[in-house]
């Protein structure tokens, strides 16, 4: 029971760590769920624990959507930021239809892949951390469509485990000519219909298979997912606004390829 608790809290710190940076939460996850020997029957502690770190995005940025749905019905600049959002999730509901059983049976169960994944996402922020052009768009909620419907399509390269939904989104958004607050931003509420879907179909799917015996270690791993992801999405754009994103390419790295090492040796 003890061991349990306490790789639960692991894990649900490890979810609400990662989730909205840029390093792929769902990699580091099933990593360390590989090197602690955890496993649970359809996923169901992994699945359940993303909502924590949904419902602290969601108090986040509670008011701004408000906002935005009231205004939605007189003003034109919101209702174009509701489609833009919309458009940009278009990509993964098709993508995640098609291709679930894959992702969740194959993708998921190769841990030298994640780890590959990881190193090669590294490398790939900080070269775009670098040489990204110069930016155009300051607002996360006035991105052009054709702009937004693009973004959404790097996410779907975020169903491979390793590589990061926000990381994905934001290089796009990078190389598309958006600041890299605003970045961080359109991915940040771009996620909450993502996740939230995503997680929704994960438990439909595995519903012959859910397992809710182990209620306090989903528990535990969920209210820890909350309160870190909370401060982590309070932290993060600052941190982006002054520093970039050089920092997590190298965390990605490193992760990566510790990983890659200890599956060498048969870990």
């Amino acid at each position: 029971m003890e061991n349990s608790t306490i790789t639960a809290a692991l894990l649900g710190l490890l979810e609400g760590l990662t989730e909205f940076l840029p390093v792929s939460s769902t990699g580091h996850l099933l990593l360390a769920g590989h090197f602690l020997g955890f496993d649970s029957k359809g996923r169901t502690f992994e699945v359940v624990i993303q909502l924590g770190a949904i419902l602290a995005l969601t108090s986040v940025y509670a008011a701004m959507v408000a906002q935005l749905l009231l205004r939605a019905r007189h003003d034109d600049a919101a209702r174009r930021a509701i489609v833009s959002i919309l458009l940009a999730f278009l990509p993964a509901v098709l993508v995640g239809l098609l291709a679930h059983d894959f992702i969740k049976t194959v993708l998921f169960e190769t841990p030298m892949l994640i780890a590959v994944m990881l190193i090669l996402g590294g490398f790939v922020l900080l070269v775009i951390d670098r040489i990204a052009p110069p930016p155009v768009h300051h607002d996360a909620l006035a991105l052009p469509l054709g702009k937004s419907l693009a973004i959404g399509l790097c996410q779907c390269l975020a169903m491979i485990p390793g590589v990061s939904r926000s990381g994905a989104t934001i290089v796009g958004a990078l190389l598309m000519g958006v600041e890299k607050r605003a970045a961080a931003e359109f991915s940040f509420l771009l996620s909450l219909p993502t996740m939230g879907a995503a997680v929704a179909y994960d438990l439909y799917k595995s519903r012959d298979v859910l397992d809710f015996g182990a209620v306090w270690d989903i528990a535990v791993g969920f209210s820890v997912a909350f309160i870190t992801a909370l401060l982590v999405v309070r932290w993060v754009l600052s941190y982006i606004s002054r520093r970039g994103y050089a920092l997590f390419g190298w965390w990605r790295i490193i992760v990566g390829t510790a990983a890659l090492l200890a599956l060498s040796f048969g870990f």
